[in-house]
Formats: C-alpha cells, structure tokens, sequence
C-alpha cells in the first residue's frame, strides 16, 4: 500500500481516531481515546485543556516525535504510521516546525548556526542557508545577533531566535508547545505578533499548545482537549 495518499492539497494535517493507552505495571492509562481534526494551510490552530490532559502527548504524536495506539495522523498526505523512522524524520525535516517552551537552542552554537541546521540537515548548501537563515533572523528583529550564542542572547531573543528556526525551512504547519510559557508578557506579546505575521506572510499553519487564553483568542480556531476528545470550543 502506497504512504501516500489523495489528498485535499488545502489539508496539510490530519488526525484519525487517534487513541493512546500508556501501560505499565498492569495499569492501562487512556490518554486519547479517540481524537480527530483537519488543519487547513493557512489556518491557525489552539489547543487548550488542564494540565495532564495529554495535550503535548497529542502534539507529539502528530509530530511524528511518540507513537499512537490507535488511529492515523497524515502530513500533507503521508501516513505517518507506514513511513520508516528515516523518512519521518524527513516528513519532520521537510513539511514541520517545532517550537518548545524552552527554546532547545544548541549552547555551542551561534544563532545563525542555530537557525542554518535544519537547512543543513535537508542538503542545502553552506552559503544558501546562512543567506536564508541570516535574513529570517533579521525579520525576527536578531539582525544584528547573528553571532551571539544563546548564553549572550535575553529570554525573548532566544525564543524569537527558535521561532526562526522553526521557520526557516518554510514549512507546511508549526507545531508549538506553550512558546510563550517562560516569558514575561512584553515578550510574550513579541513572539504572539511574530508568530501572527509570520503566518500572514509565508502561509505556515500553526498548532499552538497554549495555557494562554489571550493567545488561543487569536487563533482561527480552539480545540478543548477533555476525557481524552477534542471539542471545538467557540470564540467569543
């Protein structure tokens, strides 16, 4: 059976009765029970919910990053489920961002190197990704950071220095686990408009785990995680 399937080219993701039981010790824990959505190109996308109601488990799982007991997740078009590790790391590479509550920068490295790696990872060449990632990190108000390591840069520059490396491949949708949990509100309110424009401008979807009702507001749609189903939960 072919990994790929027909597929509506205005679906980047979706999820199929996805289901996920956590074993251990005799004990059966129902994380996800059966949860299922479409994200459109373009679209934004907050998920909300208590916490340990599986929302990073579910991002995870439509990362590609955990495997689901039930069900199927497809990146625009690709059943993750029938791809070997190798080619969902491509998928990841390829068609995904990912931005975290801590940045995850590489200590060691500067921000332009930071942000170059995924470029590198898919084979683009040395100059391309320093001319892609330098004016990506200039867009992002870091121009003139470009050779700071994360230890030289404050908490909001090293997350909007993450959300340029989320984005620098240009990919299909973003996937966000609380990105602005760690900061204050002024940058809190810095990487909400940077996200926001950034979606306007090169089409990236977003899903955004978010305790941040503020932020949830802002976003196309909100998706309530509860008993392990998604509920679409109304703006008001």
């Amino acid at each position: 059976m072919s990994n790929v399937m027909t597929a509506d080219n205005n679906i980047v993701l979706r999820a199929s009765h996805i289901a996920k039981t956590y074993e251990e010790g005799g004990l059966h824990t129902d994380v996800l029970s059966d949860v299922s959505f479409m994200l459109k190109r373009g679209e934004t996308l907050a998920i909300v919910g208590a916490s340990g109601s599986g929302k990073s488990t579910l991002l995870h799982i439509i990362g590609g990053l955990d495997t689901l007991t039930r069900g199927e997740v497809e990146v625009e078009g690709r059943m993750l489920s029938q791809l070997s590790d190798a080619e969902r790391g491509r998928v990841r590479n390829r068609s995904l961002g990912f931005i975290y509550q801590f940045h995850h920068l590489l200590p060691e490295f500067t921000a332009l190197e930071n942000v170059c790696m995924p470029l590198l990872i898919r084979g683009t060449p040395i100059a391309e990704a320093q001319k892609q990632a330098s004016e990506l990190l200039g867009r992002v108000g870091l121009g003139k950071r470009l050779e700071h390591k994360p230890a030289e840069l404050s908490g909001g520059e090293r997350q909007r220095c993450a959300v340029a490396r989320a984005l620098v491949t240009r990919p299909a949708c973003v996937l966000g686990d609380e990105p602005t949990g760690n900061l204050d509100e002024g940058n809190a309110e810095q990487v909400y408009q940077l996200m926001l424009e950034l979606n306007r401008e090169i089409g990236t979807s977003f899903i955004l785990v978010t305790h941040d009702s503020r932020l949830a507001a802002r976003m196309d749609r909100t998706l309530e995680l509860h008993n392990g189903l998604l509920q679409e939960r109304p703006h008001r």
